[in-house]
């Protein structure tokens, strides 16, 4: 009996230690909310390259806003964030109408 209580003692210990996270740090909400938005918009932009008949043009749409994505990938400011995601945002607004003019 005294072998088993040590046993779940030494689990209960493991279980609940101070190691690291493998899912890394949690973010905050403001940055949970702002993520999301981010991807939302990602989202966006690759649903409306559909749109692009050149399947070439359409692939380098596709890679610019990837590089664009992953270039600010470490941005943890979120006044900045709101400014890429605004400007963001109006950059492809401009170039939606350009599309929809093909």
């Amino acid at each position: 009996m005294r072998a088993l209580a040590a046993s779940w003692r030494s689990l209960r210990t493991y279980a609940t230690s101070n190691r690291p996270s493998r899912l890394g740090k949690a973010l905050s909400l403001d940055h949970f909310i702002q993520r999301t938005r981010a991807l939302s918009f990602y989202r966006h932009i690759l649903r409306s390259t559909r749109r692009i008949a050149d399947p070439k043009t359409r692939a380098e749409t596709r890679k610019f806003a990837r590089d664009e994505f992953e270039r600010h990938r470490g941005v943890t400011d979120l006044g900045h964030i709101r400014y890429l995601l605004s400007t963001g945002k109006t950059e492809w607004e401009s170039m939606e109408r350009y599309i929809d003019g093909l």
